[in-house]
């Protein structure tokens, strides 16, 4: 698709251009826009050859480990900005992509048992394929999603959204690492998350103002306290140029990376005057432990469904978070429950059990609330969570466990095969545009299949024995690749599909290529492809 200038030095695609979506780019948010690149761009570029550098070393054979204690971070007496009213109870936040309308609003809505989800966090990352439609679908839906104002229209059913009891709206933004290849600068393709960051703060903060309210954003796959320094001057540059004071927009960083456990009262003090809290991100840092030590023999992880936050490791891990966020003010937020509700009674009722058992267990571990991916379990969740917060619990631990991750058993075949079926549907998925899908009674996102690529790609390199005394190798994983292609291909046959078999066989060549990859591709989305 060719592209225009819509602004001085500034592209985008002509077709998409001409069409309602223009609406959503006035002249003074282009200008805002080309600002904000022109003064980020090259230092983000430098966080981004630094993480190269690390993992080159990591590569090498060094490990992540703690920095100096002596930083004012650590040694200093301070404490994030007070909170909001507003955000004091986060019990329970759901999270979907931003760029479906139905989904939005099911998130923000009462489910059919009357609950109801404090928060809502529409995804622009992980569980949405960032095609430039759906992002800039997404900003409309975020414009509808804060006014109030949000409706959908199916044969079935008309979907409106109640602006007088809705969940609170929040915006995860796309990575530092992301680039948005459609919108460029000077020629330089614009940083996703500064793109989504900007566009939709834009759009809602002096709404969100006018509600008393204020702007909420999630920020993913940090890696560094530099990189949370990069965003803290990035919210108060934006800020800034809106004529806004500091700190207007609130912010909770995703701890969801290996070298981000090492540093994360470094990084809470890079954000203290933006920050709402941290979140302990269970599935990408899972994807991350693979990935920072996939070159060191010892660490090989075990099957991804045995690696749960009862390990000692991500046990630590999440008390870490708690302590240090209680003690400096913010909240600490647990983990996603991903399953989706069974087609029986009785696996919804095993689902459950298994939901209010990890809540109640993160509860009395001291979060103050969780992530839910569906809203049939808002309800049981909410159990579990049964206060408004618990910044008054100080968890007496040393700052600073071992967090390193274990090399261990089991690796079984069973185990190989469940990430061979997530790769298949989920690059099916990615094919018909969705960047989550359900599958085995969960959400598989771009976090889980990452996980799944990871670790077959690890178990291949290492050569693992499986628990069955059976080596991983090329021609075991292509077996095990047209096994489960045939039966997804089956379990699939429901749908009125012509064009079924001929994208799963893409979905299965595609999924098979990279997991046998070489290398490790860093991530899956590591570019957004221009339309």
């Amino acid at each position: 698709m060719s592209q225009i200038e819509i602004h001085p030095g500034v592209t985008f695609p002509e077709t998409l251009w001409k069409s309602e979506y223009h609406e959503l780019f006035p002249n003074n948010l282009l200008s805002l826009l080309k600002e904000l690149h022109q003064k980020f761009h090259l230092r983000r570029l430098g966080l981004l050859k630094d993480r190269r550098e690390r993992q080159a070393r990591y590569d090498a054979g060094e490990l992540p480990s703690y920095l100096s204690s002596n930083s004012p971070a650590v040694e200093g007496d301070w404490r994030v900005s007070p909170i909001p009213q507003v955000l004091q109870r986060r019990r329970v936040e759901i999270t979907g992509p931003v760029n479906s309308t139905k989904m939005v609003i099911n998130m923000l809505s009462r489910n059919d048992s009357g609950h109801r989800a404090d928060m809502a966090m529409l995804d622009f990352e992980d569980s949405m394929k960032p095609s430039f439609r759906n992002v800039l679908d997404g900003f409309k839906n975020v414009i509808g999603a804060v006014s109030g104002h949000l409706t959908y229209f199916s044969e079935q059913k008309n979907y409106n959204l109640n602006p007088n009891d809705k969940a609170y709206v929040m915006i995860r933004v796309r990575g530092l690492h992301l680039d948005e290849s459609n919108m460029k600068i000077n020629g330089e393709k614009i940083s996703a998350g500064l793109f989504d960051l900007v566009v939709t703060f834009y759009h809602t903060a002096r709404v969100y103002i006018q509600q008393g309210l204020c702007p909420k954003y999630y920020i993913p796959k940090c890696e560094h306290y530099l990189e949370a320094r990069w965003w803290s001057d990035l919210f108060k540059e934006l800020e800034h140029l809106m004529g806004l004071p500091s700190p207007t927009l609130r912010v909770t960083f995703l701890i969801e990376t290996l070298p981000a456990t090492f540093q994360v009262e470094e990084i809470l003090y890079e954000i203290r005057l933006h920050a709402a809290g941290l979140n302990v991100g269970r599935w990408d840092k899972i994807f991350s432990d693979i990935k920072v030590l996939k070159n060191h023999p010892d660490r090989v992880l075990a099957d991804r469904g045995s690696i749960t936050m009862e390990k000692p490791w991500m046990e630590n891990y999440a008390k870490r978070v708690i302590k240090i966020c209680h003690d400096r003010g913010a909240f600490a937020l647990g983990g996603m429950a991903a399953f989706t509700p069974g087609k029986t009674s009785a696996e919804r009722e095993a689902q459950t059990k298994k939901v209010l058992d990890d809540k109640s267990r993160e509860a009395r571990m001291g979060h103050d609330g969780c992530w839910v991916s569906h809203p049939y379990f808002i309800g049981t969740a909410l159990k579990a969570m049964s206060f408004d917060n618990q910044l008054q619990v100080k968890l007496n631990i040393d700052k600073y466990p071992d967090i390193m991750p274990k090399g261990s058993g089991p690796y079984t075949i069973k185990g190989l095969r469940t990430n061979i079926r997530v790769g298949i549907a989920y690059m099916y998925g990615w094919q018909i545009d969705l960047g989550c899908i359900a599958l085995d009674n969960l959400m598989e996102d771009l976090a889980t299949l990452e996980i799944s690529r990871a670790q077959t790609w690890q178990w291949l390199k290492r050569g693992v024995i499986l628990d069955d005394g059976t080596r991983v190798s090329k021609q075991l994983i292509a077996e095990v690749f047209n096994e489960e292609f045939e039966r997804l291909l089956h379990e699939y046959q429901q749908e009125p599909h012509s064009f079924l078999e001929v994208e799963f066989k893409k979905a299965r060549d595609e999924a098979l290529a990279v997991y046998t990859a070489d290398e490790l591709q860093d991530f899956l989305t590591f570019e957004n492809k221009e339309v």
